[in-house]
């Protein structure tokens, strides 16, 4: 990747948080870098050099500045956007492939020999895929040894390192401190909540409409999955050693993230999932000003700046809901998930048989999880959607919905579950939407907001949407899909937030 210097010392002097993220900031004199917004005074030209990612500037010996934290910065928004090999593998390593699966296995996943892959991320980030995964895991180890009680030995195998030894001598590389160190600079408190919750700082930048991602998300909130309350969104999650529960908080910089985890090896996963689901990494400034060149649209980007595409924490989830909300209202969408849900998952603790199947029909979702709260506090129970194998596993009766749409489902879950069909965010977004158009029910629009949720495209446009064509018609565009599509091609490469901009209008 070039950094062109000029460019970025103006950023740096400027201490300009909208480049966070996108590089770092190496001051040859003090040996750390930093994130450009960093507070302290500007070094001289001589003394700095730029660097594309993290796990560069620790190649370069250089230690993470304790005062700005460059590791904690929002991620580089073009690994949202990028669709290529280097954007996919980026997306991958963040979710903690790498720290399960090594090196071939990432590899496998992209479909590419390990050394072109570490040859193209050489290229491209000025560090492999082992350095990249390296600053990750202390990354993660810094958070679990300021917020946790944990030992060492336990931080180190939960942070994905493969000895303590490894452990710590990363730790002081990256920080120049000891672990016992951080943990003693940052008053040695563990985080309240019990074991295995961990409260951190989700950084973004901004502005970000929070309004607007809790809307969205409590308009399509499952009971027993996920709530909206009090300007905090809850969720249970589904992660790769197990269960776990999120909370996310809107605030003024940041968005406060109390996690629940089974396992602590999951912090990483978990926190790039709660930060795609909110659309934290995106580039509100860049994507404004392309909708706001519209005459059309610039009054809405005005009033309300910052508007972010909520993503997917489980693709498979987001598929699932697509082909359900096909021709039916939002609503009953959700009361016929909030019913597969039910009979996917056992009796919730508590709970008799007899209260499930009152009245023949089984207490709502809704009462369920309020039974649970008042059991055991607000938050509590949520768990993760189901999985492709559980949906396989379902009887007819569980799907309350036509035949043909229920074979669909069946067919993407078979699809899913023998690995011919990816959703995860490193899949091939082409090759995906491709795939998923080949199964039978499944049209441009069902694969088009799939593409646009689960995998995350910028630039997916529905123009046969129904409260798309609304929102056109609101804003006094055309309504017939071929026209509107030709239309939006002006919105181009944010296609996606211009749809959530109509939808909001509808």
């Amino acid at each position: 990747m070039e950094l062109d210097f000029e460019r970025c010392y103006r950023a740096v002097d400027s201490r300009d948080q909208r480049f966070d993220g996108w590089f770092y900031t190496g001051v040859t004199s003090t040996g750390i870098y930093c994130r450009p917004s960093c507070p302290a005074t500007t070094p001289k030209r001589q003394n700095v050099r730029f660097f594309p990612s993290a796990a560069a500037a620790q190649g370069a010996g250089l230690r993470a500045c304790r005062r700005c934290r460059p590791d904690a910065a929002p991620g580089s928004p073009q690994w949202d956007v990028r669709a290529d090999v280097v954007g996919r593998a980026m997306r991958l390593i963040a979710d903690g492939v790498v720290d399960r699966d090594g090196v071939p296995g990432l590899a496998a996943r992209l479909g590419y020999t390990e050394r072109h892959l570490h040859r193209m991320l050489r290229a491209e980030l000025g560090a492999g895929p082992l350095a990249l995964a390296r600053a990750q895991r202390a990354q993660t180890a810094r958070i679990l040894i300021e917020t946790t009680g944990l030992g060492m030995a336990e931080i180190a195998f939960a942070a994905g390192f493969g000895s303590v030894r490894q452990f710590n001598d990363t730790v002081r590389e990256v920080y120049a401190a000891a672990p016992s160190e951080l943990r003693v600079s940052r008053g040695g408190r563990p985080a309240n909540g019990g074991a295995g919750t961990i409260t951190l700082r989700l950084a973004y930048r901004p502005p970000l409409h929070a309004a607007a991602l809790l809307d969205f998300l409590a308009l399509r909130a499952l009971p027993g999955v996920e709530e909206v309350r009090d300007g905090t969104y809850r969720r249970g999650l589904r992660l790769p050693h197990g269960p776990g529960e999120v909370a996310l908080t809107p605030a003024d910089g940041h968005v406060s993230a109390t996690l629940r985890l089974a396992d602590m090896r999951d912090l990483a996963p978990a926190v790039a999932r709660c930060r795609r689901l909110l659309d934290l990494d995106a580039d509100p400034i860049a994507i404004d000003d392309t909708l706001a060149h519209d005459p059309t649209l610039a009054p809405a980007v005005t009033a309300e700046p910052g508007v972010r595409l909520p993503h997917a924490v489980d693709g498979f989830e987001m598929a699932l809901r697509a082909i359900t909300t096909q021709q039916v209202s939002l609503q009953s969408a959700r009361t016929t998930l909030t019913h597969l849900l039910q009979a996917a998952t056992p009796t919730p603790t508590g709970l008799d048989d007899h209260e499930v199947v009152a009245n023949g029909h089984g207490v709502s979702g809704q009462q369920l999880h309020d039974r649970r709260e008042r059991e055991h506090g607000p938050g509590a129970g949520l768990r993760g959607f189901v999985t492709a194998g559980e949906v396989l596993g379902l009887a007819d009766g569980a799907f309350r919905m036509p035949g043909a749409r229920r074979e669909t489902i069946r067919a993407l879950a078979r699809a899913v579950a023998e690995g011919e069909v990816s959703l995860d965010p490193g899949g091939d977004r082409e090759e995906t939407v491709r795939r998923l158009c080949a199964l039978p029910g499944i049209g441009a629009w069902t694969a088009g907001y799939v593409a646009m949720r689960a995998l995350g495209d910028p630039d997916v446009f529905l123009p046969t949407d129904l409260a798309v064509r609304r929102g056109a018609a609101a804003l006094g565009l055309p309504t017939e899909p071929k026209t509107l599509d030709a239309y939006a091609d002006r919105w181009r490469p944010w296609r996606s937030y211009a749809v959530i901009r109509l939808w909001r209008a509808a």
